[in-house]
């Protein structure tokens, strides 16, 4: 543990902080430390031990606190911590961490000399990229590790798996460039039918190939992001780049493993307001709510501005353990929930919008479902200006 822990600086302290909801604000999120350790913990135990990590820590680790989750996952060991900006890498380092940093995503030429110079690791998948990066190391007297992005069907970044042969040659003579890592990236790893990923993957170990025999040898072969670590054991070969894993969020309902997994975040707020509306009564903006009998409502203190779903007439939250559903329209700064069938709850009482309350929980899908969209988009959705506050 001691040689883990020496590879960041022991005196830098995490953006959120280990105290009660701040005073300032009667909304927050929570991340619950402990549980984050044991997701990576259950994480590396499930893995062979020749395959490393490469958390993805990209977006404030999708909203839960880059700092947070990337001490974390160097307690385990993690190999490589995954961002996809410039100023994410940066971030890290400042907070002095040494794990090697990989940068995910396409680079524009302008950020090649800040990732020489800082020894950031780069995902190439464009030959004038190779050809600048090259061309900076030779200038700089040193060799770079880059990371070589192959499209095996995403269809977003990398060689094409049926262009690869094309571009050997030129890859191979290009000097100042150690191949460190091969990257591909699944496209439906997550879903039931594994065809398409299997696909991929046949797509790619013929890549590998064709680069061994070029005489490009990668010290890390990867491809698998969370779906791939639970149901691709084949594709795992010695790193893989867990991401909404660790967070205790499986990446769909029909890809779930790993007793114990459990999510990492919760979002709380307190009743700001409790009030009465009487049969015909409207609640907020576009009039889409009237009341058809006597109703007591209350009020949240979060909105769209927060990252909370634009949701009309839909969802529900948690409130001294039940469930209060969401009515009329969600604004920037508010929205009203009917506690009719929660007489006992009172002012400034605890909130739950997303996480557990009693023997109920709200997840991340079901405001997914609610909205319309992935629980990626959630959990990296809520914005800054809500405090995150460590617990556990």
């Amino acid at each position: 543990m001691s040689q883990v822990l020496s590879l960041l600086e022991t005196d830098s302290e995490p953006a959120a902080v280990s105290a009660p909801a701040p005073a300032s604000r009667s909304a927050w999120v929570e991340i619950d430390v402990a549980q984050l350790r044991t997701n990576f913990r259950l994480i590396r135990e499930d893995l062979p031990a020749r395959v490393g990590l490469a958390p993805v820590v990209k977006d404030n680790a999708y909203g839960h606190g880059a700092l947070t989750v990337a001490r974390a996952a160097v307690e385990v060991g993690a190999r490589f911590l995954a961002v996809n900006t410039l100023e994410e890498a940066d971030e890290l380092r400042r907070a002095g961490f040494r794990t090697p940093l990989l940068l995910l995503g396409e680079r524009h030429p302008d950020e090649l000399p800040a990732c020489v110079a800082h020894g950031w690791r780069v995902c190439v998948g464009e030959l004038a990229i190779a050809r600048e990066l090259s061309r900076l190391a030779v200038e700089a007297g040193r060799t770079v590790a880059v990371h070589l992005k192959l499209d095996t069907g995403m269809g977003r970044f990398g060689v094409r798996w049926d262009e690869l042969a094309a571009a050997l040659p030129e890859l191979v003579g290009l000097p100042g460039l150690e191949w460190e890592g091969v990257s591909s990236h699944f496209a439906m790893s997550d879903e039931a039918d594994k065809s398409f990923a299997l696909l991929q993957l046949e797509r790619y170990q013929a890549s590998l190939q064709s680069l061994i025999e070029a005489g490009i040898r990668s010290r890390f072969q990867h491809l698998c992001n969370s779906g791939g670590v639970l149901d691709l054991a084949a594709a795992h070969f010695n790193l893989v780049r867990p991401g909404i894993l660790a967070l205790g969020v499986f990446p769909s309902r029909v890809c779930r493993r790993l007793p114990g997994i459990a999510p990492v975040m919760s979002v709380k707020a307190r009743l700001v307001s409790v009030r009465r509306l009487q049969p015909g009564d409207p609640c907020g903006y576009g009039l889409r709510y009237h009341a058809s009998t006597p109703r007591r409502i209350g009020i949240v203190p979060v909105g769209y501005g927060d990252g909370f779903p634009r949701l009309r007439n839909v969802g529900e939250v948690l409130v001294r353990g039940r469930r209060a559903p969401l009515i009329g329209s969600v604004a920037m700064d508010a929205f009203a929930v009917d506690l009719t069938d929660v007489p006992d709850a009172q002012l400034w009482d605890e909130v739950v919008l997303q996480g557990r309350q009693g023997g109920e929980e709200i997840t991340a899908q079901d405001l997914a479902r609610w909205k319309g969209s992935v629980s990626y988009d959630i959990l990296a959705g809520w914005r800054a200006r809500l405090p995150r506050v460590c617990v556990g």
